[in-house]
């Protein structure tokens, strides 16, 4: 029985963003996506969203950047890359002969450079959309991520908004003090889909233990670790926002796929599985297509199971835990 696993990321903006099935490759997943492109010509990913860039180049962070580790990929490369139209001028050329959409992440130090970088992307025939990614620091609010800030995640999706009429999609960080208003924030201010959720801050020490092992001392944890966190965040804003969301944090198999859309997301995406296996996107939505044909059901008929009935209940806060 043939059933649809295909997905409308932005259902509410003219033109879309379709997705032949919902399996992507987060940001970092795949660098600026030209390689990973090539190499998963035969079975490709939905669709690829880039690593964050920035309006001028960017070094990124002091080595080491990276620790592997059994639960996941401790690292904290910062945004290195050589600036939006270096990025653009290499690689945008090479994006359009492989069919698969690219959604480029942008971080800016403010407002009115988040608004330049949707901008000039507004302009790129070969641009499918734009990640906000909320994480990145406000110089305005002393270096603070924007999306632990209502206000200021509102202040900037408005801002990128204005920008350009691309699907957008906005980021969000899992340390929000309420990750339920952000996601609200966000989607009231124009964001056509919220991607849950970027990576934790996290700490790892060297063999001696006599310092922090990477050159940043703390880095971002992504990988396995990293899956009940953002299940968690997608349970919660399911419940509060209409607009598409995409799960990401530690998927690496079908039943990682599946547990996303139960919780509510519309798509996931992978990120450090992609890494190590640039090919698994694409295995992992046949692989759901297969499975949908044979229980008999729509991809988006998944979307939600685990939900609960009565939404939105008491406080917008998670339910405190309790020993």
């Amino acid at each position: 029985m043939s059933v649809s696993t295909s997905v409308d990321l932005a259902p509410r903006r003219r033109g879309g963003l379709r997705l032949r099935h919902p399996v992507l490759v987060a940001a970092g997943g795949g660098g600026f996506g030209p390689e990973l492109l090539e190499a998963t010509a035969e079975d490709p990913p939905a669709a690829l969203i880039t690593r964050s860039v920035t309006s001028g180049p960017d070094r990124g962070q002091p080595p080491p950047r990276m620790v592997a580790r059994a639960d996941g990929l401790l690292h904290a490369a910062g945004t290195p890359n050589p600036g939006l139209e270096a990025m653009l001028r290499r690689q945008a050329p090479r994006w359009a002969g492989y069919g698969t959409p690219v959604v480029v992440s942008i971080c800016g130090r403010d407002v009115d450079e988040l608004a330049d970088l949707a901008r000039v992307l507004e302009m790129q025939p070969d641009v499918a959309g734009v990640e906000l990614n909320l994480a990145c620091g406000d110089r305005s609010r002393g270096g603070e991520p924007i999306g632990l800030d209502v206000a200021a995640t509102e202040t900037a999706v408005v801002a990128v908004r204005a920008a350009t009429e691309l699907p957008l999609l906005a980021k969000l960080t899992p340390v929000a003090p309420d990750v339920r208003e952000i996601a609200r924030a966000a989607a009231a201010a124009g964001a056509d889909a919220l991607s849950a959720v970027a990576p934790l801050p996290a700490l790892a020490l060297d063999a001696g233990r006599h310092r922090a092992l990477l050159g940043t001392a703390y880095g971002g944890l992504s990988g396995p670790a990293l899956k009940p966190v953002g299940l968690r965040v997608v349970y919660e804003i399911a419940q509060v926002v209409k607009v598409p969301i995409l799960g990401i944090g530690g998927v690496a198999t079908l039943d990682d796929v599946l547990d996303y859309l139960a919780a509510g997301a519309t798509a996931v995406g992978l990120a450090t599985a992609a890494l190590a296996e640039p090919t698994l996107p694409g295995r992992l939505g046949r692989q759901l297509a297969d499975w949908c044909a044979q229980e008999g059901l729509a991809s988006d008929a998944l979307v939600g199971r685990a939900l609960p009935r009565r939404r939105d209940r008491g406080s917008l806060r998670p339910v405190p835990l309790r020993r």
